[in-house]
C-alpha cells in the first residue's frame, strides 16, 4: 500500500533535498534534474490558453480535476524554469483545491530559491503559483455547484 505524503511533508522533503547541496550551482543542477523528471504535458495541452502569463520563458500549465483532486501537468522551454514548475507540480499535484488554496509557499524562501532568482524569474515563479491557485479556486467553485 502506498501512502501519499501530505503537502507539508512534500515541502519538507524538498527543503531537505536542497539542504544537501552546499552551493547554488549544485542546487540549480538539482532544479534542472527535477525538470528532466517532469512528466510530459500532452501536446494538445501546450496551447496559448495554458501559457502562464508573467513568465519570461514559455511555461505551459494544465490542470484537470481527477477524483476531487487537482492534477497538474506542465512544461517549459527553459531548463531552470522547467525545474521550478516541476518543483511546484511536485508540491501541488493531486491535492484537493482546498489544500492548494490554503498552502503556504514559505518552503520556496526556506530553500533560498526566490532569493537566487532574477527579478523576472521570481515574477514568473509567483505567476506559476498564482495560476495553480486559480485552477484550484475554479475547481473548488465547480465542486460547490454540484
Amino acid at each position: 500500500m502506498t501512502t501519499t505524503m501530505s503537502l507539508a511533508q512534500t515541502q519538507q522533503e524538498l527543503i531537505d533535498e536542497f539542504a544537501l547541496f552546499s552551493d547554488w550551482q549544485d542546487r540549480y543542477e538539482h532544479l534542472i534534474e527535477l525538470g528532466r523528471d517532469l512528466p510530459l504535458i500532452a501536446p494538445e495541452h501546450k496551447t496559448d490558453d495554458n501559457l502562464v502569463r508573467g513568465c519570461q520563458s514559455r511555461v505551459w500549465l494544465h490542470a484537470e480535476p481527477k477524483n476531487d483532486l487537482v492534477h497538474f501537468t506542465a512544461d517549459s522551454d527553459a531548463m531552470i524554469t522547467k525545474g521550478i514548475v516541476a518543483l511546484l507540480v511536485r508540491v501541488f499535484n493531486d491535492r484537493t483545491p482546498q489544500e492548494i488554496l490554503g498552502a503556504s509557499t514559505d518552503f520556496i524562501d526556506t530553500i533560498g530559491l526566490r532569493a537566487h532568482l532574477s527579478p523576472n524569474r521570481a515574477n514568473g515563479l509567483s505567476a506559476m503559483i498564482d495560476q495553480m491557485k486559480r485552477y484550484a479556486l475554479a475547481f473548488s467553485a465547480d465542486a460547490n455547484k454540484e
